[in-house]
């Protein structure tokens, strides 16, 4: 069973009601806990948050996910491109370089594709929510690598994380699945996974239509890559307003859909 804490703009009664309706109408869903006041939604079930947030917003109100699960039992992953480079031909320019301050440098150029939700439901089950958007149409592999260094991009990722103590199949436990890209260029897809939390952390996540060789992957507009950072459980992120920017929950969610994280 899985719980996820929504922010969610209502002004009334009805709001609660529409959204609290709109939620039950999800298949899985056990428990809606709509708190006018706090402008909160508190979710039960084994919908994805992805699903969750389209039910909230088919009701004409927009939705932030503010946490998952338990604490140290959530996880985050932003995708980005590491594609364009400096130096011409196979080389990119690593974070450390130099160059990588100058104006115009492939780190400013790197471009965020989507965002991958983790969550740990059992001891050794762990829920993942994939969404990608701004790629190529076609099937994409996901996967957890063997080093969280991008350093390089994709190329410095390593191969498929092996994991230990085996998953009971001959393939490599970071093999996650695949995600469908439409025409439009957005995929995303819901995905269970025998691993915990936090063997996850510190390493990359990569999705590609590469097709996995002994010479690695390659850096290519339609790769994406990011490292998997612990996510705020949820009872454990409680801001409305970043401290950082003074920027509200809502001003970073526009921030987030300009640039493709959702």
């Amino acid at each position: 069973m899985d719980q996820t804490l929504f922010a969610v703009h209502m002004t009334c009664d009805h709001c609660v009601k529409s959204v609290s309706d709109s939620l039950y109408g999800l298949e899985g869903i056990t428990k809606v806990d709509a708190n006018l006041k706090d402008q909160l939604v508190a979710v039960e079930g084994t919908a994805a948050p992805s699903a969750i947030v389209s039910a909230i917003e088919a009701t004409g109100r927009d939705a932030i996910l503010r946490g998952s699960g338990a604490s140290n039992s959530a996880a985050v992953c932003i995708f980005e491109t590491y594609h364009r480079n400096d130096r011409g031909g196979e080389a990119l320019v690593p974070a450390s370089a130099p160059e990588a301050l100058t104006e115009g440098s492939s780190v400013s150029d790197r471009e965020v594709r989507g965002l991958a939700r983790m969550v740990q439901v059992a001891p050794s089950t762990t829920l993942v929510d994939l969404t990608v958007r701004g790629v190529a149409p076609g099937v994409y592999a996901a996967s957890i690598r063997e080093f969280g260094d991008l350093k390089y991009g994709a190329s410095s990722t390593g191969p498929v994380w092996a994991g230990a103590g085996g998953s009971g199949t001959t393939q490599p436990r970071g093999v996650l699945g695949s995600v469908e890209i439409g025409k439009d260029g957005r995929g995303a897809v819901f995905l269970d996974h025998a691993v915990q939390v936090w063997e996850l952390i510190g390493h990359a996540m990569v999705v590609t239509k590469q097709e996995e060789g002994e010479g690695g992957l390659k850096n290519d507009e339609n790769t994406v890559v990011g490292v998997i950072a612990r996510s705020a459980g949820m009872w454990d992120n409680d801001k409305t307003v970043c401290s950082c920017t003074g920027k509200t929950l809502w001003e970073e969610r526009k921030d987030e859909v300009q640039k493709g994280m959702i």
